[in-house]
Parts: structure tokens; sequence; C-alpha cells
């Protein structure tokens, strides 16, 4: 096994209490730590880089994320790049990951982002080492939740999410992420809630709701809803949260960056603009346990999600009313599916990771939202987003 896997299995123990033993492990003040970013730094990086050691580097803590472990490496004070290297990067350290096909996901994620570098839509790649990354180090912060709806920002993210749907990347062209992905997740899920037991009363009164919920049924009941009618794919972000979305800081204007594409791959476009809308609703910043706010009025207006979906079709050069109102009919659609795929996620999250964060209680909250949505287009009867599949025929 490579030697920084093996520190990073040791920084993340299992055994370890989340909200202390994963923070002391992988605080910028641990020496073992640091001398991990210092050997990471040697080995992917040219120049000055070759001489840093733990003593003389320069590591900052930014985020211990849902997902990954960031750090800004900077060179020594008053040391000179040789032949134009960064003088800092950020260092991404990947979180525990479980599932069959982890390895190739990786490599998938580090060819989109390669590719998206190049591009100029996302930071640049200054190397890639087993277990994590080195990026571009963008002075920027993440918006906030409530920066989603100011309009000008709004526009903005519109505008990057259609320069991602644009994109022609090489993998596969066909809609299978999110299928394989709530099926993979589906079978840790069950595998989770069969053995939880270790949890307070609280959570044991989720998990008990969770596990009279047939997951696997409402997973079908979903594909047969997506089924219906024929829609638009393409290469999508599909985790376009605010926590992904920075803004350059120092700059004449208001300038946005996407970052973390773990989970980019061709799939509905309806998905990535409804995901986006429905994380209005949730901020991530609470500093206590669930460390998550639950915005219930928050969920964007009709007049707002035209006002993103106009600047997206913009970008496009796919202005029209049909469109908007095509887009507007897809989002009801996999707004339910949002919740649907988020709720597994929480689910196997709750067991796997390290990361102090109330995945229960997101989990409930997330699936109570599926339901909720679920029950109000049942009621009001099937959305027709404006382009029958082949397959179906008038009587």
């Amino acid at each position: 096994m490579n030697r920084f896997l093996l520190a990073t299995r040791r920084f993340l123990r299992p055994s370890e209490p989340k909200a202390m033993g994963v923070s002391s492990k992988m605080s910028d003040s641990n020496p073992e730590m640091r001398s991990t970013a210092a050997r990471i730094c040697r080995e992917s990086l040219a120049g000055i880089w070759k001489h840093v050691n733990s003593d003389n580097i320069v590591v900052k803590h930014i985020s211990g994320g849902l997902s990954n472990w960031m750090y800004l490496v900077q060179l020594p004070e008053g040391t000179a790049p040789l032949r134009g290297e960064p003088r800092q990067v950020l260092l991404r350290i990947y979180g525990q990951m479980h599932g069959e096909k982890t390895v190739e996901s990786m490599i998938t994620e580090s060819v989109i982002f390669a590719l998206l570098s190049e591009r100029k839509l996302g930071p640049k790649l200054h190397g890639l080492f087993p277990g994590g990354r080195i990026e571009e180090y963008i002075p920027a912060r993440p918006l906030l939740t409530k920066e989603l709806a100011d309009p000008e920002l709004s526009a903005l993210t519109a505008e990057k999410m259609a320069q991602i749907h644009r994109m022609q990347v090489p993998i596969s062209k066909e809609p299978t992420w999110l299928w394989d992905t709530m099926a993979n997740w589906l079978s840790t899920a069950e595998e989770v809630l069969k053995n939880c037991e270790e949890v307070d009363a609280k959570q044991m009164d989720i998990v008990n709701n969770i596990r009279a919920i047939k997951l696997g049924k409402e997973i079908a009941w979903c594909r047969n809803l997506v089924n219906q009618q024929k829609h638009e794919v393409v290469f999508c972000h599909n985790d376009m949260q605010e926590g992904n979305i920075l803004l350059r800081q120092n700059t004449r204007k208001r300038e946005l960056v996407l970052i973390d594409f773990e989970y980019s791959a061709y799939n509905y476009r309806g998905f990535d603009l409804a995901n986006h809308f429905v994380e209005w609703q949730y901020d991530y910043t609470a500093p206590e346990y669930p460390f998550y706010y639950e915005r219930q009025n928050a969920e964007p207006t009709d007049e707002q999600k035209l006002h993103f979906i106009r600047h997206y079709l913009k970008t496009l050069g796919k202005e029209g009313t049909a469109e908007e109102e095509k887009l507007l009919d897809e989002v009801k659609v996999f707004s339910i599916i949002s919740h649907l795929l988020w709720g597994l996620w929480s689910i196997v999250n709750a067991s796997h990771s390290q990361i102090p964060f109330g995945y229960w209680d997101f989990a409930d909250t997330r699936l109570k939202s599926y339901q909720y949505l679920k029950e109000k287009m049942i009621v009001s009867g099937p959305v027709r987003c404006g382009v029958k599949r082949k397959d179906e025929h008038n009587d």
C-alpha cells in the first residue's frame, strides 16, 4: 500500500471519536500531517518545492468539508520560485471512500478535472497522488447559501453551469450515473440500516422511520417517472451547491469558479438545475449539531428559477418560452430525485464518514422532502416535459 494511504488511514482510524479524533489528526499543527504535506509537495511539484520540509513549509487548514480535507500550502517566507512554479497551492486529501468502483471513480474525476483545468473552467491542476491532488490555490471564498438568491451571482452560476453542460468529455455519454450511484448507495444503505445499533434514542427513531421506507421501490418509482419522458442528457457537475461555487477575491468584477467535480458525469440536465435549486434550502455552516440549517422558506420562486434558466439558455443560445417551460417542468421532476439521492448518500455516510455531521438528521430531512414532493406530484398528475419518448404512442 502507498505510504500516503497508510498515513491517511492513521489519520482516519474508525475507532476514534468523530468530532475530536479526525480533526486533531488532520490539523495543520499535527507534525505528521505537516510532514505528509511537505513530502507530497516535494514529490509532485518542481523547482524550489523540491527543498521544502515540515519545518519550513507553511500549511494552513482551509476546510474539512463533507468529502475532502483541504490545505493551503505555501513556500517558506522569502523563498523565490526558480522556474515559475506557484508560490502556493491547494492540497486536497480525499475523505473516506467506499464502494466497488472507488478507483475507477477517482480516475474519472482526475480526467475530468484535468479537462476543466485546460479549458479554464476550474482550477489549474498541479499534480496527482494516490489519495488526493494538488490544485491551483484561488484566493476565493465559497458562496453563502443566502447568496445563491443574489440575482447577479445566480446569473453567473447559470452561465457556469451552461459552460459545463456544453462540454464534450471522453467518457460514457449514457445517463447511467444517477441510477448506478443510487444502486450502489442503496446496497450500502441497506447494510447500514440493518446493522445500525450504536446511535442515540432520537437517531434510532430516525433509523426506524427510514427502515419503513422501501428505498429500492422508491428508486424504481423515480426511474419510471424519468422514463416517461425523453430528457436531454449533458455533461453535468451534479453537485452545484454553494460550497462548490467560489467567488474570486481581489477582482474588479464578480467572478465565479466551480470546484469539486467528484460526482461529474453525463446526466439529465434537469437534475443539475433542480439539484442546484434544492440546495438553496440547506446551509452547511451551522457550528453545532447537526451542523446544517434547513431553510424551508428559501426555495427559489418561479421568478427566481426563470431568472437562472434564462441566463442558462442564453449562454447556450437556446432562448425561448418553450425551452423555459420545459426546463421548469424538468426541475419539478428532478427535485424529487435530488432528495432521494442525497438521502441515500447521508445514510451511507452516517456509518462510513469520520467527518462530524448530522448524517441521520440530514437523511431524515431529505427523505421527508422526497415523500412530500412525490405525494404532491401524484395528486397533481404527471409532469409533461414537452417531448414524448419515441416508444410512446398516441391513441
